[in-house]
C-alpha cells in the first residue's frame, strides 16, 4: 500500500485548528488537535498506564498488519514540550509500530487540560463532508473515550441517532484490512455493515475477498449473510442436546406395587403416575406364550 493510501485517513482531520495561537508551543510545525506524523522516538509511555503485560503474539500479529496496512487508528498523545509527547491512547500500536521498524507515527496531539476544545474541535470536524466512514468512526470513539461521553450524548451532540452512532462505532471490530478498504473506498459502510453481522472472523473475511473479487452488491452480501446465520443457527440446534424427560419418583407405596408385581411376574413392571394418581402399568411380554402365562399369574 502506497504512503498516500497510508495517509489517507487524516487528510481531513489534519486540517482542523491549525491556528498556532491555540498552540502552547507555537514556532512547532506540528498544531494542536490535529494528525501529524511524530517521531516514535519523541513519544513517551504513559506512567499511568493500568496495563503491565501485552500479549507479544498478538502484538507481532498486529506489527505485521501495520506493515501492510499501515496505522488504521492514529495514536492520542499529550504535548509535554518541543519534540517530547506522552500517549494518552494507543501504547499497543505504538509498541507494535516499533516492532514493525516505523520511525514514525500519526497521532492526535493535544493538552492535559483541553478536554472542551477538543470535543468542540471533534465534534466541528465531524461535520466536514470530506470525512470518510472510518474517521467518523474513529471521532466517535475519541469522543465516547476522551470526553466521557456515552452513545445517546454523543448522538446529541452531533446530530445522529443512536442506532447511527452505534452503526460507525461497530465498524472498529472489523479487522485491520476490512478498516483499510473502507477507508480507501474500496468497499462501501454498507458492505461493511453487512459483513459485521457475522461473528466469525474466518467468515468475515471470506466474504469480504468474494465481494471485492465478484463486485457484489450490498444486497448480494446481505442476503449471504442471512443465510450463513441460519445455517449456523441449524448447526447449533442440532448440536444441542436433547432436554432430558424430568424424572418423576412414585410414591413409595406405588413403588413397592411395581416391586412385587415385577417379581411376581418375573418382568420388570413399570407403573407411571402423575400427581394426582392416575396412570398406567407397562407389563412388557416376549411372545404370546409369555403373554398368556402372565395372565396366568394375573
Amino acid at each position: 500500500m502506497s504512503n498516500k493510501q497510508r495517509n489517507a485517513l487524516g487528510r481531513g482531520l489534519s486540517a482542523l485548528l491549525e491556528n498556532s495561537n491555540t498552540d502552547i508551543t507555537a514556532n512547532e510545525s506540528k498544531p494542536l488537535h490535529s494528525i501529524s506524523e511524530i517521531p516514535i522516538s519523541q513519544v513517551q509511555a504513559n506512567p499511568f498506564q493500568p496495563r503491565e503485560e501485552f500479549d507479544e503474539v498478538a502484538l507481532n500479529e498486529l506489527a505485521d498488519s501495520i506493515k501492510i496496512h499501515g496505522i488504521i487508528q492514529p495514536i492520542t498523545v499529550r504535548k509535554l514540550g518541543y519534540d517530547s509527547y506522552q500517549i494518552i491512547s494507543g501504547e499497543r500500536r505504538t509498541r507494535a509500530s516499533r516492532l514493525a521498524g516505523l520511525t514514525t507515527i500519526p497521532a492526535f496531539i493535544r493538552l492535559a487540560d483541553d478536554q472542551g476544545m477538543l470535543e468542540m474541535a471533534l465534534i466541528e470536524n465531524i461535520q466536514r463532508e470530506e470525512l470518510n466512514a472510518m474517521e467518523i468512526a474513529f471521532s466517535y470513539k475519541r469522543l465516547v473515550d476522551e470526553c466521557s461521553l456515552n452513545q445517546e450524548q454523543l448522538g446529541e451532540r452531533v446530530g445522529k441517532n443512536r442506532s447511527t452512532v452505534n452503526n460507525y462505532l461497530r465498524l472498529l471490530k472489523l479487522p485491520d484490512n476490512i478498516q483499510a478498504a473502507i477507508r480507501d473506498a474500496q468497499i462501501s459502510m454498507g458492505h461493511a455493515r453487512a459483513i459485521i453481522n457475522i461473528d466469525n472472523g474466518d467468515e468475515q473475511q471470506f466474504l469480504f475477498q468474494k465481494m471485492v473479487e465478484e463486485g457484489m452488491s450490498v444486497r448480494q452480501i446481505e442476503n449471504l449473510v442471512r443465510s450463513a446465520n441460519e445455517r449456523r443457527e441449524v448447526e447449533e440446534e442440532e448440536k444441542r442436546p436433547e432436554p432430558k424427560a424430568k424424572k418423576t419418583e412414585l410414591p413409595p407405596v406405588l413403588y413397592e406395587i411395581q416391586k412385587s408385581l415385577s417379581s411376581k411376574l418375573d418382568v420388570k413392571v413399570k407403573i407411571n403416575a402423575d400427581e394426582r394418581g392416575r396412570g398406567n402399568v407397562q407389563i412388557p411380554f416376549k411372545s404370546q406364550q409369555d403373554l398368556k402365562r402372565i395372565i396366568d399369574l394375573l
